[in-house]
């Protein structure tokens, strides 16, 4: 049985056998190849730098666009508000503070969970609480990690590149649907 193969731009390489069942379906394996933004929902500039300095140290080189509260992110999520009009591209994930102006985490999550074109984007709950109650509710409303804020700095920048060679490599999500 012969084989077809392809790498992909990060290196790795799909072997497909050309007489299998996935190969005359027409099926190919799909991997992200696409270097999409993050999304990093926070409230506390501190934090925003820490968090950029960590990335970078990490070599995490996607665009990170920053909300400083829940409506900055549901409006750049659904192109209202600031965003009327616009067509941001989705990010390949949510970095989701829990405590924010205006509209909480929780909220923001359930929002993004209620709508078609956002149910499966990534979000990953970074936050400093450890309460049980954030933790479940998370959980319930659908997040897909729930990361507590490492106080040390150098665990703090641990941290931060296992989510992004996790978030941003390793993990695949299903496409976004269009509005």
């Amino acid at each position: 049985m012969s084989s077809s193969s392809r790498t992909t731009a990060s290196g790795s390489t799909w072997h497909t056998p050309r007489n299998s069942s996935l190969h005359s379906s027409g099926y190919t394996p799909r991997r992200t190849c696409d270097k999409k933004g993050i999304l990093l929902v926070e409230d506390n500039p501190d934090d925003v730098d820490l968090t950029l300095r960590a990335f970078k140290k990490a070599n995490i080189t996607n665009e990170v666009v920053v909300a400083k509260d829940g409506v900055e992110a549901l409006d750049y999520l659904f192109g209202t508000g600031a965003h009327e009009g616009k067509r941001n591209e989705l990010p390949q994930v949510v970095l989701l503070d829990l405590k924010l102006p205006r509209v909480n985490g929780m909220e923001v999550l359930r929002r993004i969970r209620a709508d078609r074109r956002t149910r499966f984007l990534p979000v990953v709950i970074l936050t400093s609480s450890c309460e049980e109650q954030d933790l479940v509710r998370t959980y319930e409303l659908g997040v897909s990690s729930y990361v507590q804020k490492p106080v040390d700095f150098n665990q703090f920048m641990n941290a931060a590149h296992q989510l992004g060679l996790y978030w941003l490599v390793l993990n695949l999500a299903p496409r976004s649907e269009e509005s």
